[in-house]
Formats: C-alpha cells, structure tokens, sequence
C-alpha cells in the first residue's frame, strides 16, 4: 500500500462498522493501493462513489474481483460476509429517482451481513401507495426513510412506524429544493418526534447508524451476532 494511503483495518473491532472505500476524488492507483492491500490481508472491502471508468482503468486482476452496481455506484471486493439478520431494516424510498441512494444504503447494509427489504416508489403525492405497505414497514425495527423534493415521506414514516426513522434527504427535485438542501431542511424540522436525519445523499451514513443500533442491540460491539 503505498505511502498516502493508511486503510483502517481494525475499525470493526473498535465500533463494529467497518471502513468503506470512498472512490470519489480518488486516483485510480489510490485505490489499487488499498485493494491490493485487502487483498493480501484477504479481507473484503465496500466501495462507494465508485464511478465505472475508475473500476474499467484498474488493473484487469482487481478489476475481475468487484461486484459492481452502477445505479448505486458501490462495489464488493473479495470475500462478501454470509447473511446473518434479515427482516431488521426496511429501506423506503419515495420515488425511482431515491432508489439509487436507497441500493447505497441496501449494499452498504449487506456488505455487513444484514439483508434489507427495498420499498420504492411510495412517496406522498399517492399516499395510498405507502398505505399499501405500512404493516410491512411497521414489522421492521429500523426504517430508513429517503426523499427528495419536499421530504414529507420521513415525517409521514416517522408518524405511522414504532421503530428508528433513520432519514435521508436527496438531491432530487427542481430548482427551488436546491440539490437536496430543502429535503435536509423539512426532515430536520419535522414534528414526527425521533426521526433522525443524515446527509444529502448519504444512504452509506444511514446503512452505518442503522448497524450501530443492530450491533448495541445484540450487545455486541464489534460486529453483528
């Protein structure tokens, strides 16, 4: 690994989350580096922000090795940790244009060996369409909530649902939501009490809080049980 680059292996042990590659601002020989590093310590790594012309320009060995998914521009690479929760986090998602940010949020979460159920298209302009899958919501202690334009998903979320609202404003929307910038706003001054709100576009954040609320539940810090 080279001299600019000093990976966090040991993360998971100390706060149960373990570090994440993010791509974006970085050369491609950065991240051979790490790579090149998980893989002699034969770990396996989440990528994120990851474009696919920075995975076509990696060499052809590291290249082989990353599961990609480009609408939510992650990446597994090497080993991937077997399932061990499911049923615990449901990722609700207002409209198509969110489900991007909500797969960040999914793969972040499964990288981690938590399963999560995706509900997309479900925002408030058809309120009858999230009805139809509230006693679903409601079955899962963590719901991470994600909308833009005006966000009213998370408060109606955190209104109907007993467990952790974790929202996540987006960037979607036309002039006046300001790339994000008025979702974050309403989520932060919603009446739904509790709701707690990440950074625009940030589903790898909310997959993160809502393992640090698995993990304090299990009573284990360093990982899933």
């Amino acid at each position: 690994m080279s001299a600019e680059v000093v990976f966090d292996f040991d993360r998971r042990n100390r706060i149960g989350v373990e570090e994440a590659v993010f791509c974006e601002g970085k050369t491609v020989a950065q991240i051979a580096a790490i790579l090149e590093g998980a893989r002699a310590r034969e770990v396996g790594l989440l990528l994120t922000r990851c474009q696919a012309e920075q995975i076509d320009r990696l060499p052809k060995g590291l290249a082989g090795a990353i599961d990609y998914c480009p609408l939510s521009r992650t990446g597994f690479f090497g080993p991937v940790r077997a399932v061990e929760l499911v049923d615990k986090v449901a990722i609700v998602a207002a409209g198509t244009a969110d489900v991007g940010v909500a797969l960040e949020a999914a793969r972040t979460l499964r990288h981690a060996g938590v399963e999560a159920s995706i509900i997309a298209d479900v925002g408030v302009a058809a309120l009858w369409r999230l009805m139809d899958r509230l006693e679903e919501i409601r079955r899962r202690p963590i719901v991470i909530a994600i909308a833009g334009m005006d966000a009213a998903l998370a408060s109606v979320v955190g209104g109907l649902t007993p467990g952790v609202v974790i929202a996540v404003p987006t960037s979607v929307g036309y002039g006046a939501a300001e790339g994000g910038r008025t979702a974050l706003n309403a989520m932060l001054a919603s009446c739904a009490p509790g709701v707690v709100v990440c950074n625009i576009d940030n589903g790898y954040g909310a997959a993160c809080s809502a393992l640090r609320i698995l993990n304090a539940i299990s009573g284990g810090g360093g990982g899933q049980k």
